[in-house]
């Protein structure tokens, strides 16, 4: 084999490695990727039941009640409303009228099943998401500043 056949089979060699590595670094960064929606997304768009995403919002007056160690309560933007639960134990500053981000899945009826719940840490915080799409919605009703 001559030099310059050599040269041209590690190059193409070495290009074939690289593209595999970049193929496996995009898997893992795509299994990883979990989306932000509002309950106004969701009925716009919708997502497939069993798909793994963020919904926020606020939680709804009057909607959290307690069935044992499920908390089932109702996510808002004041424009659409999503069902939700949530098994564990909710962080100390989840309550009602305040800034929720959950993680977790839609079932088959439209109700979202919470594997993690994430609540606002002080009073003048809510996630920017959140934030934006009560803005958007025309529903912003705090003033505070966001971080």
């Amino acid at each position: 084999m001559k030099r310059k056949h050599r040269r041209l089979m590690v190059v193409l060699t070495s290009l074939g490695l690289l593209g595999a590595a970049a193929a496996l670094v995009l898997t893992a960064v795509e299994d990883s990727l979990v989306f932000f929606y509002t309950p106004s997304d969701l009925a716009e768009r919708g997502t497939p039941p069993d798909t793994l995403f963020r919904l926020g919002g606020l939680v709804e007056e009057g909607s959290v009640r307690k069935e044992g160690s499920t908390t089932h309560f109702r996510v808002t933007d004041l424009n659409q409303v999503i069902p939700a639960s949530y098994t564990g134990v909710l962080p100390d500053l989840f309550r009602e009228g305040q800034g929720v981000v959950a993680e977790g899945t839609l079932n088959a009826d439209g109700s979202f099943i919470a594997r993690e719940v994430l609540a606002k840490h002080d009073e003048t915080y809510m996630p920017k998401e959140v934030a934006e799409a009560l803005r958007e919605s025309g529903q912003w009703r705090d003033g505070a500043t966001q971080q």
